[in-house]
């Protein structure tokens, strides 16, 4: 599983012109997933998310977590996380999992996540437009 997470001051996402999430202040989560991923996982990557300190304190550190500054999530899933061009300039995506496995274990996610924040999502496998506006830039991968 691989998650870039932005600190956004704002963010939302687009589907046929419709806005179908939105956030203000928060992460803005891009989701791949891999063959390997399971529940433990989705519940590993949910607790260094919930835990993850990325926000500044009064001394400008990076030591506040989502929760301490009333911040959301954007989920997003981005199956192309897993493109490889390491032997070619057109990605390969076998890395990926397969679109109704990682549909199941996006929803589980969420699912998750909700536990701890407030989410916003985008929709699986749609033609989606996402804008944000970052925040400082911060900008982190995460890896399972």
């Amino acid at each position: 599983m691989r998650v870039i997470c932005q600190r956004v001051k704002e963010a939302k996402v687009e589907v046929d012109q419709k806005v179908i999430g939105q956030i203000e202040k928060g992460y803005l989560l891009y989701i791949g997933f891999t063959h390997e991923d399971n529940e433990e996982t989705l519940l590993k990557m949910a607790r260094k998310i919930e835990r993850l300190r990325i926000f500044e304190d009064d001394n400008q550190r990076l030591n506040l977590n989502l929760s301490q500054v009333q911040g959301s999530i954007l989920a997003v899933s981005q199956f192309t996380l897993y493109g490889d061009v390491t032997n070619n300039h057109r990605p390969s995506f076998m890395a990926a999992a397969k679109p109704d496995v990682a549909h199941k274990l996006y929803e589980q996610f969420i699912a998750l996540l909700k536990t701890f924040s407030y989410v916003e999502t985008g929709q699986f496998g749609a033609d989606m437009k996402v804008f944000s506006i970052n925040d400082g830039p911060v900008t982190i991968e995460i890896e399972y």
